[in-house]
């Protein structure tokens, strides 16, 4: 039998998640795989950069943790979106918070356009995380 946590605890989990990414989180996508772990340096092109709300990344409901909206923003690059991470403010290449999937269907951040032009307006429809131990 797999390890599970209560409500609670998985609650409070997602309610840490949104303080260690704090305010004005950077969320990028990237095209290619991605790393091993957040501590792994950022890889692939970087197609698109976001700047999050004035406010925590998102709200916690029902033991996740969904993105507030952001602003659509112009791609940097042109690819095929992989992966995203997201940053605290002061973004580096080692201090992710969280990463997954990005695409149009099936993965983790729903984009609503993928391979991604340069230039072209882009946004994300759906972005939640859920936690460990269901």
């Amino acid at each position: 039998m797999a390890i599970q946590y209560s409500l609670t605890s998985r609650t409070n989990r997602m309610t840490q998640l949104n303080t260690d990414v704090g305010i004005n989180a950077v969320i990028k996508v990237w095209s290619g795989t991605a790393p091993t772990n957040c501590g792994t340096a950022d890889s692939g092109t970087l197609l698109v950069t976001f700047a999050g709300n004035a406010t925590n990344f998102g709200t916690v409901s029902s033991q996740a943790l969904t993105a507030a909206a952001v602003a659509s923003v112009n791609a940097a690059a042109s690819g095929t979106a992989g992966y995203f991470r997201v940053y605290p403010s002061a973004a580096t290449s080692t201090n992710a918070v969280f990463q997954g999937t990005a695409g149009l269907s099936g993965t983790d951040m729903i984009l609503t356009a993928n391979p991604v032009t340069s230039g072209q307006a882009c946004n994300f429809t759906s972005l939640t995380i859920t936690p460990f131990g269901v």
